[in-house]
């Protein structure tokens, strides 16, 4: 793939994914009784990204360069990475006022950055694993855009503020698939970032989204949808030569 069309394609997808995040808050507000669904669909298809593109990815980047175990801390220290930025931040926002609400929403924008930072480093080591990498951030996108919306009008925060984070939100995916075009990383600098990634997309569909489906549908339900999630990137991934 050209340099130019391989720019095209990521403008493209940043812009769905920014679509996404815009029409996540209405979506979801309008379809209350699928949101369970829709939030176990992501769960499965961003916890497949990881285990079936992303690591197997980096563990093929990195076996000239770095021993197994390396790969597997940087996963560990990826999810445990989110894991703290994600509890923690709930801590810092507690306070009265509404700079709880601006902080919120910006862990949103930074959480999207990288998102976009992942698509563009995934475009790097094969155009496969960064177009499945984009399907899983298009997939919980829709949830952002929702989420941004709830913490910023939660605290405090005026309509009209909520409505500018949440266009920064959507913003933020392009801006970090610009800037991983202006990175040249090294293979083996790659194989870690992508291990790293990985255990972000582990924790996000494992211990935020799909526990918040489980609390919106039946289980059964949410158990089948999930694996439908999960099967739909193993078939995209093996579709695409991965």
């Amino acid at each position: 793939m050209s340099a130019v069309r391989l720019d095209l394609l990521l403008a493209a997808i940043g812009l769905a994914t920014g679509t996404a995040t815009m029409a996540g808050g209405v979506l979801a507000l309008r379809l209350k009784s699928t949101l369970g669904l829709l939030l176990a669909f992501a769960s499965g298809a961003v916890v497949g990204v990881a285990l079936f593109d992303l690591l197997p990815e980096a563990l093929e980047l990195g076996r000239a360069s770095h021993p197994l175990s390396a790969m597997t801390t940087a996963a560990a220290s990826g999810f445990a990475a989110y894991f703290a930025v994600d509890r923690l931040v709930p801590v810092v926002t507690a306070a009265e006022g509404r700079h709880r609400g601006h902080l919120g929403a910006a862990s949103l924008t930074l959480h999207s950055l990288m998102d976009g930072l992942g698509i563009g480093f995934a475009f790097q080591a094969s155009a496969a694993a960064g177009i499945v990498v984009a399907f899983a951030v298009l997939a919980h996108d829709l949830v952002d855009g929702l989420n941004t919306v709830t913490l910023s009008l939660s605290g405090g925060l005026k309509r009209t503020t909520a409505r500018r984070w949440l266009m920064a939100d959507a913003a933020a995916p392009l801006v970090g698939i610009g800037a991983s075009r202006l990175l040249t990383v090294r293979q083996p600098l790659l194989a870690l970032l992508l291990a790293v990634f990985a255990g972000f997309f582990l924790y996000i569909g494992a211990s935020e989204l799909l526990p918040r489906s489980q609390d919106q549908h039946r289980r059964t339900t949410t158990v089948l949808v999930t694996v439908l999630g999960l099967a739909m990137i193993y078939a995209v991934v093996r579709l695409a030569g991965g």
